[in-house]
């Protein structure tokens, strides 16, 4: 069993909305990336991922409606929906979704 700081594993990728893995788990990869209030564009996946802010903000457009998921909260997005990061999302975000072959 191991031990890491999510913060510092963040801190320590060299570039933001670049996701890293951390781990796999069962079929489900655990990723971290690094937010910089700067948007990410709309994109849609053919998967179901969980996004969890661990510390900031994240401001989303899902489906062209806001959303807004603040530190220690978790938004499932699901398969096949547009959604975009907006300008302001800052902080560690981490994201869980399927190990791709």
């Amino acid at each position: 069993m191991s031990k890491t700081k999510l913060k510092d594993f963040a801190d320590a990728l060299p570039t933001f909305w670049k996701s890293s893995v951390l781990a796999q788990v069962g079929t489900s990869n655990i990723k971290v990336l690094k937010m910089n209030g700067q948007s990410y564009p709309a994109e849609t996946h053919d998967y179901t991922e969980a996004l969890v802010v661990l510390d900031g903000k994240m401001f989303l457009s899902v489906n062209g409606e806001p959303v807004e998921v603040a530190e220690g909260e978790m938004y499932l997005m699901r398969a096949e929906v547009p959604h975009a990061v907006e300008p302001g999302s800052h902080g560690t975000l981490m994201i869980i979704d399927p190990v791709m072959d």
